[in-house]
C-alpha cells in the first residue's frame, strides 16, 4: 500500500514537473509520503492525528490531514508561517501532548507523529529503531535493535 502510495505521488509530480530528474522526483516525493523502505505505519511505529471537539468536529491545524506541499503552499509543514493564530495554537496543543508521551513529529506533516521508527531515533538520538516495515504473511523484518539484541545474547 505505501508503495503505491508513494508511486502515484511520484507520478503525479514526474506529470506537473517534466524536467525534474528521478532524483529529485523521490525527495520531493519523500516530503509528502515517506518512502516504502522506511515505512513506519506499516511498521505500526506512527500514526496521524489532528483534533476535534467534542461533538467530533475536527479543530483548524492550517490544513486538510494529507494535505501535499504544493496545495497547502508548504501549510501541512509543522511549523509553517502561513498558517492562522488559531491553527498555530492548535498544533501547539497537539505538539505538546504528543511529545510530552515521547512521540516526535516528522516536519513536513503537522498530523505524522511517530514513536520507535528509524525517525523517531534520529530524532531523539536513540541507539536505534525499536520497530520496522514488516510484511503481512511473510516473516517479520528485523530492525537494528532487535538485530543487535539477537546478537548480544
Amino acid at each position: 500500500m505505501r508503495q503505491r502510495y508513494f508511486e502515484e505521488y511520484a507520478d503525479t509530480l514526474r506529470a506537473e514537473h517534466p524536467r525534474w530528474s528521478d532524483t529529485r522526483i523521490r525527495a520531493a516525493a519523500s516530503r509528502y509520503v515517506s518512502p516504502p523502505e522506511i515505512a513506519p505505519h506499516s511498521a505500526g511505529a506512527a500514526v496521524d492525528l489532528t483534533l476535534a471537539d467534542a461533538d467530533g468536529v475536527e479543530l483548524d491545524l492550517g490544513t486538510r490531514m494529507n494535505a501535499t506541499p504544493e496545495e497547502s503552499a508548504g501549510a501541512c509543514y509543522t511549523r509553517a508561517a502561513n498558517i492562522s493564530a488559531r491553527a498555530r495554537e492548535n498544533r501547539t496543543v497537539l505538539a505538546a501532548s504528543l511529545t510530552a508521551a515521547g512521540l516526535v513529529n516528522y516536519p513536513t506533516e503537522w498530523w505524522h507523529w511517530s514513536y520507535g521508527d528509524r525517525y523517531w531515533a534520529l530524532a531523539t538520538a536513540a541507539p536505534a529503531a525499536l520497530y520496522g516495515p514488516g510484511e503481512i504473511g511473510g516473516r517479520p523484518a528485523r530492525t537494528a535493535g532487535r538485530a543487535a539484541a539477537d546478537r548480544d545474547r
